[in-house]
């Protein structure tokens, strides 16, 4: 059965959540602590991240879209142009641009949230920060339509728009899991994505230089 946390909250994830996270995502999921979304069978949709990692670097994308479904729906929105078309109307229609800073200001605070019941304690290198080009334009439907779900309808309006394009692709009240991923599989153990090591050889940089300086001192 998928997994649906626990009996006294559901966003609590468990190990079987775990597992579909890495499998949704290809690599081993990291540092989750809470499933904010979940399709009606269970299986989680969004995974809300810490804002530091356990290796100490700071993550903005607090929800993050792991469904396959809906990322490859979002992908095809984004390769429509609608991200620009999105970012113009920010410009000229006031009203928009308004609930799109509330929204910014409404990741914040459930960032803050978050990292509160995490653990983490303040993370300055983000503060301010929230992600997808929030608050004046769009850079990643997928953070918005992230947002929408684990927010629910009336927070993020343009990622409540995205989630109306998707209709034809998903909808709340249906599961697309099966076949969306790979669960026969190993679970995937080795993390290949793009920002950890980016920002892992960042971190790795920055401290060779402390280093040097240290010498030379």
């Amino acid at each position: 059965m998928p997994g649906a946390g626990t009996a006294a909250d559901p966003r609590i994830p468990t190990a079987q959540d775990l597992e579909v996270l890495s499998r949704q995502l290809g690599r081993p999921v990291r540092d989750v602590v809470e499933i904010p979304a979940r399709c009606v069978c269970g299986n989680p949709l969004v995974a809300a991240t810490a804002p530091r990692l356990g290796n100490g670097i700071p993550f903005p994308t607090t929800f993050y879209l792991t469904h396959p479904v809906i990322t490859a729906a979002v992908s095809r929105l984004e390769a429509a142009g609608v991200m620009a078309e999105m970012s113009e109307r920010l410009g000229s229609d006031d009203e928009l641009a308004a609930a799109y800073r509330a929204a910014h200001d409404a990741y914040l605070t459930a960032r803050r949230d978050i990292g509160e019941r995490a653990g983490t304690g303040p993370v300055p290198e983000i503060d301010g920060i929230s992600a997808g080009g929030m608050p004046t334009r769009v850079k990643c439907l997928h953070v918005l339509v992230g947002h929408s779900l684990a927010a629910g309808p009336g927070v993020n309006p343009l990622g409540d728009e995205a989630l109306a394009a998707i209709a034809e692709w998903w909808t709340r009240d249906r599961c697309n899991c099966d076949g969306a991923w790979d669960t026969q599989g190993p679970v995937p153990s080795k993390d290949l994505s793009r920002h950890v090591k980016h920002l892992e050889a960042k971190a790795a940089a920055q401290e060779e230089a402390d280093q040097a300086g240290e010498r030379q001192s």
